[in-house]
């Protein structure tokens, strides 16, 4: 995230490159006579005072950043893993409180980093998301009123579409789920009948799905300008092929970096309104004068209403023993997440090859203070599903982080809401 120095003391990478400017401030200047190498005292000399560089202020909470990294490092290593990373971010102001990589580098001594470990990886990488997209589908269809988070989906074991036969992570009878249990379990099949229901044709349906993938920040810069940044890859509706149609509703075939997964869950968090993510909280000159950065831009998405129904339905799959994210629990606290596990495209060959692994969401579910999202790239040991390796990396960081915030549990009761129906 910091980067790091070159040889000629000008920065090389990350924030130290984005910010070089402030930083170095301006060299000075003296011009003066001389003669056998010394100052001529009686030809004058002219002089341009060097004006110093600025501190810059980071939003980056130290202690959270340690406890993020330390986590994502020992899951990673404990994994076999390519990388992974986790972002933390205050849901109320859009502030970056921790983005962890792992592997990272030592800045001090370059020659001994691996180069594919420079960059950072939580805004540089483009990967598929899994099911920690489907957030977004069932805010489009909650906001669009094509269905409440009590409508009955009736989700098969197979489910034919275009040119493909669709099923879900396990093999099942006829399920007869809530909308907020088709998000609970993660069916794939229950999204892509619930997307359906948002235009009369396919294509419409498509078209009103977009909308809201660009509404939450999805093949858009997230506005933090850092060097290297990707927007992701999200294709216009009408180049979507027979199959994105139905696989984007549940996170396959769109592609976006971690800053943005943890964006849209701070937008639902924050009732419906995103807020541009920072990490420069401001300047401080020589002087000590300190500047604040510019407020960041805020843009409502859905209503408070959907918002607030997102959230009960994302603690579902928390809390009730039914849903995907049960290790994400946290005692005393109300819990809103998602599980993802995507089939993920190897870099070198742009084949799928592995998956990505990640959980997203936010505390207290009722009442939301933090944002915790983390996504492991390509486990190779132990199990690769996302509730499993980093549902308890979310459980860490966000204990950590509620505790350092010292933020109080609500004491307030959950929802509750059912996952199933009696046909």
């Amino acid at each position: 995230m910091l980067g790091w120095v070159n040889a000629e003391g000008k920065g090389g990478g990350g924030l130290e490159q984005q910010l070089n400017e402030q930083l170095a401030g301006k060299p000075g200047k003296i011009r003066y006579a001389q003669s056998g190498g010394r100052e001529v005292p009686t030809a004058g000399s002219t002089e341009t005072p060097a004006v110093p560089g600025s501190d810059v202020e980071l939003t980056i909470d130290r202690d959270i950043q340690w406890a993020a990294q330390h986590a994502i490092t020992e899951q990673v290593r404990k994994s076999g893993a390519d990388r992974g990373y986790v972002i933390v971010q205050d849901t109320r102001t859009g502030e970056i409180l921790a983005m962890a990589n792992s592997p990272g580098f030592d800045p001090n001594d370059l020659s001994r980093a691996d180069p594919s470990a420079l960059g950072n990886a939580a805004v540089q990488d483009a990967f598929e998301p899994g099911s920690t997209a489907k957030v977004i589908s069932m805010a489009a269809v909650l906001e669009e009123k094509a269905a409440t988070p009590l409508t009955h989906v009736v989700v098969p074991n197979r489910l034919h579409r275009g040119d493909r036969l669709f099923q879900d992570d396990v093999d099942h009878e006829t399920w007869y789920l809530t909308l907020n249990g088709v998000l609970a379990k993660s069916s794939n099949i229950g999204t892509i009948l619930a997307t359906g229901q948002l235009g009369r044709t396919q294509q419409e349906a498509n078209k009103v799905l977009y909308s809201y993938l660009r509404k939450f920040g999805i093949g858009e810069p997230t506005g933090l300008g850092f060097p290297g940044e990707t927007r992701g890859i999200l294709a216009p509706p009408d180049k979507w092929s027979t199959s994105q149609q139905y696989t984007i509703p549940f996170g396959q075939g769109v592609s976006i970096n971690a800053l943005q997964a943890a964006s849209v869950y701070s937008t639902i968090a924050n009732g419906g309104v995103r807020i541009q993510p920072t990490l420069v909280r401001g300047t401080r000159d020589a002087d000590g004068r300190f500047t604040p950065a510019p407020e960041p831009e805020k843009k409502r998405v859905v209503s408070e209403k959907t918002a607030r129904e997102l959230a009960q339905m994302l603690e579902s799959v928390v809390d009730d023993e039914q849903g995907t994210g049960v290790k994400a629990r946290i005692p005393g606290y109300r819990v809103a997440g998602k599980t993802g596990t995507a089939n993920r495209v190897d870099p070198a060959t742009g084949r799928y090859r592995g998956y990505t692994s990640s959980f997203a969401g936010f505390a207290p579910a009722d009442n939301p203070r933090v944002t915790v999202y983390c996504a492991i790239q390509n486990a190779t040991r132990g199990s690769y599903f996302g509730g499993q390796i980093c549902g308890p990396i979310y459980k860490q960081v966000m204990a950590f982080a509620l505790k350092t915030l010292q933020v109080p549990p609500t004491g307030t009761k959950p929802a509750n809401l059912p996952v199933e129906f009696k046909p």
